[in-house]
């Protein structure tokens, strides 16, 4: 067959896979480093039950600093308070996960987090507790996760 009956073929199959990367890129655009300016979330504070607010302290005190006030996120981690984070997403073992084991970077540029071996699992039980009540009180819900 010669090379000029195969150009539509080529031509056919690097559109679509064109479009394929054009997809994919669109779906995984939050690990370069110009994105960190758009993982600052504005949180409104919740209405907080007693568990949630001892986790507001248990959170100021050991996850802050990189998380974010009100779970904002900072330079140095990424908000909480973001759909990334639904339960749907991330349910509450992978915040157990996350503090007994550390977490290598995946969704953001901000590399790894380290375990947090000086917390209780009761203690992040409240801190969980916290996030995700913030998390409603902005809208953030349960939704399947999907690949």
């Amino acid at each position: 067959m010669k090379i000029k009956d195969q150009l539509p073929k080529v031509f056919v199959l690097g559109f679509f896979g064109l479009g394929a990367a054009i997809l994919i890129s669109k779906n995984y655009q939050s690990t370069s480093a110009g994105d960190t300016a758009v993982a600052r979330v504005n949180v409104t504070q919740a209405a907080l039950s007693q568990t949630a607010s001892e986790g507001e302290a248990l959170f100021a005190a050991n996850c802050a600093t990189c998380h974010g006030e009100k779970a904002s996120g900072t330079d140095k981690g990424p908000p909480l308070v973001h759909d990334v984070y639904n339960p749907g997403h991330h349910p509450d073992e992978s915040f157990y996960s996350a503090a007994a084991n550390g977490v290598p970077q995946h969704h953001w540029p901000y590399g790894n987090m380290p375990p947090q071996s000086q917390l209780e699992k009761e203690e992040v039980a409240k801190i969980v507790r916290y996030v995700r009540e913030l998390q409603v009180a902005n809208g953030i819900t349960y939704k399947p996760h999907r690949m």
